[in-house]
């Protein structure tokens, strides 16, 4: 008869080195190393794009309407996840709440993938952020150039739109009206220690 498998907790996340991203998705402990290069660079464009779109509706020179964070936690039930950026509308997330996490799902998940993280970004944490009713995704490849767009409807991931390379786009859902020049997203990968 097999032994039952102990399911992972919050206790179990916090013993694992500060090193490492550590995250529980189905009752797992999913740890990953920091991001090289290409994978911060792409994320921290990732949110320079998109913070235009932070702040109160109507200020100078931005759109607004959003809440913009860099790597929050989100407990999602008994789900931990750190996306590498994630937006809340205003007018479901009023203000930002002084906590360490949250609880309340995001409207928008950018996760940056990376030969490590691939398969998780593909397979459990896009289900998981369907089921807690995330209603946006981008999967962005920095290796591969790529920038991928979900759109979640009536429980299911819709791509509506797949843009690579060095394209410069009028929008991209959910940050319409602002145009997107994908090469600022990629760096050239070279030798270790960068020169």
């Amino acid at each position: 008869m097999a032994k039952p498998v102990r399911r992972a907790t919050y206790d179990d996340l916090m013993q694992v080195p500060d090193h490492l991203v550590a995250e529980l998705i189905d009752g797992e402990l999913f740890t990953s190393p920091r991001p090289a290069s290409p994978h911060a660079w792409a994320a921290g464009a990732v949110f320079r794009e998109v913070g235009s779109f932070e702040g109160w509706p109507g200020s100078p020179g931005a759109p607004g309407g959003w809440w913009i964070l860099f790597e929050p936690e989100l407990h999602l039930g008994a789900d931990v996840l750190v996306p590498d950026v994630a937006a809340w509308r205003q007018e479901r997330m009023p203000a930002i709440p002084n906590v360490a996490s949250f609880s309340l799902a995001p409207d928008w998940v950018c996760e940056v993938v990376s030969p490590s993280t691939g398969r998780l970004d593909r397979t459990k944490k896009l289900a998981l952020y369907g089921r807690a009713g995330v209603r946006h995704a981008w999967l962005v490849d920095p290796l591969a150039r790529t920038l991928e767009v979900y759109r979640l409807e009536a429980g299911h991931w819709i791509v509506v739109g797949a843009h690579g390379g060095d394209e410069t786009l009028p929008g991209v859902e959910p940050f319409d009206g602002r145009s997107i020049d994908l090469s600022r997203w990629w760096i050239e990968a070279t030798a270790e220690g960068g020169g």
